[in-house]
């Protein structure tokens, strides 16, 4: 059936020159499990897509409902959670994706002749993924992406002459607000897409031209080729299978809280950016006074022109990394730099205890409701009613707890607790406090 519904399109729609065009193409030295990470970055891509227009069906894109719309999706809508730690953790696989194939590039010398445009549009689409990051991070609208973005925009301003005006324009106005908001969205759901679709169709358009780099290896490239299917396509897409199933875990088992919501008064809080960025964080934190544009966009704008015409700067014409010594020691540096501050920033942020917003904000509405009047907690409050010390070992069911706040006395006959007037939100951060009531690791019960 299949067949014959091909051979039916084919005849009308001349199929056959394009599979040859996409599928025959051949590969210097053969299929490699080294050539996956292109296939793997497009992939990601489409994945940002689609779980981005599921998104933005219920996304509103103002400060008073942005945030509210969110967590809506994560709490209330079927499998929002899940579609939501899907475009999360893609974000962060396809920067991981992008950067292996850009230096496997590097290490196979693929930017040589007569390859520098593939490799100068590589860089670009290297450039619009961080900006796909930098403009979806405002976009949830909390305490993290607010003060972040204001970091960031703030950076932007140090650039000479043209710094206030690039400024204006992020913002949209004086200040970040609304029109930030709405700014960022567009962009990022409308003119960033179809940038990176351009480059990417310029992208393999190139690649038909000139053909795979293949081996650094002159006599394993000559020794004979291979067609793209089947060994290739293979290879890539159980690779592709594999990038989904871990992402796919991490959205169904590390959650990905909100911070609370954005407020601008609150100039106190210190933003986390994502891990990504956290070498660059790191690095703002050693400069300071005048030499601080040095570093929020002199280096960067430097590092970035040096990647676009790497091709021209490395005169040497051989691929083989043993034979390339200067280039393949500047990656090394560079890399080690990133990765030196990358582990600094870690372990800074792991030695300071953090709180999760859905705890933070459960211990305010127990706060709120006045329940240390009959619970008590570490020795404060009344013990008329149980202690609430160790909840979350004594009760470690979340199920529990959300039907014991909805109605006590259906979990609980003969309870004289009331039934609060709570919303399905609140009864989620109550239920995070308690189960987060335990003794510490090691503690024995009394």
């Amino acid at each position: 059936m299949g067949s014959r519904l091909y051979a039916w399109l084919d005849s009308r729609l001349r199929l056959r020159p394009i599979e040859r065009t996409l599928l025959d193409e051949p590969i210097p030295g053969g299929a490699s499990w080294i050539y996956v990470f292109g296939s793997a970055t497009l992939f990601l891509f489409v994945l940002q897509a689609v779980t981005g227009m599921f998104l933005v069906v219920y996304y509103a894109p103002t400060p008073d409902h942005a945030y509210d719309s969110l967590r809506f999706v994560e709490t209330e809508v079927l499998f929002g959670a899940f579609v939501r730690g899907l475009h999360h953790w893609g974000a962060s696989g396809m920067v991981v994706a992008i950067g292996l194939h850009m230096l496997q590039t590097f290490l196979y010398g693929a930017y040589k002749p007569p390859r520098e445009v593939m490799w100068m549009v590589g860089v670009l689409l290297f450039l619009l993924t961080l900006a796909f990051a930098f403009t979806g991070y405002l976009l949830p609208w909390d305490q993290n992406a607010y003060w972040a973005t204001q970091i960031g925009i703030n950076m932007v301003g140090t650039v000479p002459v043209v710094g206030d005006l690039l400024v204006r324009v992020l913002r949209g106005g004086e200040s970040l607000g609304a029109l930030t908001l709405s700014r960022f969205f567009a962009v990022h759901i409308l003119f960033l897409p179809a940038a990176l679709l351009t480059l990417v169709l310029l992208h393999l358009f190139i690649l038909r031209r000139v053909g795979p780099a293949g081996p650094w290896s002159e006599e394993r490239a000559r020794a004979g080729s291979e067609t793209f299917y089947p060994r290739q396509v293979y290879m890539d897409a159980v690779v592709i299978g594999i990038v989904f199933l871990v992402i796919a875990i991490l959205a169904l088992t590390v959650r990905f809280p909100l911070a609370d919501k954005a407020d601008p008064s609150d100039t106190s809080f210190v933003p986390v950016p994502e891990w990504y960025f956290l070498f660059y964080y790191q690095l703002l934190k050693y400069v300071h006074g005048p030499l601080e544009p040095l570093a929020t966009w002199v280096l960067p704008a430097l590092f970035f022109l040096l990647l676009v015409f790497w091709p021209f700067i490395d005169r040497n014409p051989e691929r083989h990394p043993a034979k390339r010594p200067a280039a393949l020691a500047s990656g090394a540096l560079f890399l080690g730099v990133v990765f030196a501050l990358l582990g600094v920033s870690l372990r800074d942020l792991y030695a300071v205890p953090r709180v999760d917003p859905s705890v933070a904000r459960g211990k305010a509405l127990y706060a709120q409701f006045g329940c240390s009047g009959c619970h008590r907690i570490h020795g404060e409050g009344a013990s008329v009613a149980p202690d609430l010390s160790y909840v979350g070992d004594t009760r470690p069911d979340r199920e529990w707890h959300l039907k014991h706040f909805r109605d006590p006395q259906s979990v609980v006959p003969g309870s004289f607790m009331p039934k609060f007037p709570l919303t399905d939100e609140q009864r989620q951060d109550l239920t995070s406090y308690m189960l987060s009531l335990k003794r510490p690791p090691g503690a024995e019960p009394a």
